[in-house]
């Protein structure tokens, strides 16, 4: 009974281990990725500068994530390119600026992988995000005018 003990403990000890380790890869990997977020997302070039192997990359992303390396890193620039696409205003940037800025350069693709995400079209986002924006001006611009004739 001891020995299954402690052999249930030694791998519980090298399970610990090994997520930790793939953790430090993941975070090291996303923040490698979301460093050059204009350039394409390539893995060989991740696992290099890492000094990894792709399948080392892979395992870790699937421990920690669940999902392949590319997927999860294109989820987290597609959330970037959203918060971009909320930030901008319509009249002074297009969706294609913002998608390639984020190394999207398949605007087909991006549109179609946006749209399953989020539930909308980027260009929806961008002109959803400009219409607010131009809602609270509109609303400042009168709040100053009342305070500016009262």
């Amino acid at each position: 009974m001891k020995v299954h003990l402690t052999a249930a403990t030694k791998t519980e000890s090298a399970r610990a281990a090994r997520d930790h380790s793939s953790r430090a890869i993941v975070e090291q990997a996303e923040i490698l990725a979301l460093a050059e977020v204009g350039d394409p997302i390539q893995i060989s070039a991740l696992c290099a500068a890492l000094s990894i192997s792709e399948r080392t990359l892979r395992k870790a992303f699937h421990r920690v994530h669940g999902l392949p390396p590319c997927r999860h890193l294109r989820m987290l620039r597609l959330q970037q390119a959203r918060r971009a696409l909320i930030a901008n205003d319509s009249h002074l940037t297009t969706v294609t600026e913002i998608a390639t800025a984020f190394g999207f350069l398949e605007l087909g693709r991006f549109s179609v992988e946006y749209r399953k995400i989020f539930g909308e079209s980027p260009s929806q986002t961008l002109n959803r995000a400009s219409n607010a924006t131009a809602l609270v001006n509109s609303t400042a611009d009168r709040e100053d005018r009342v305070e500016f004739c009262a």
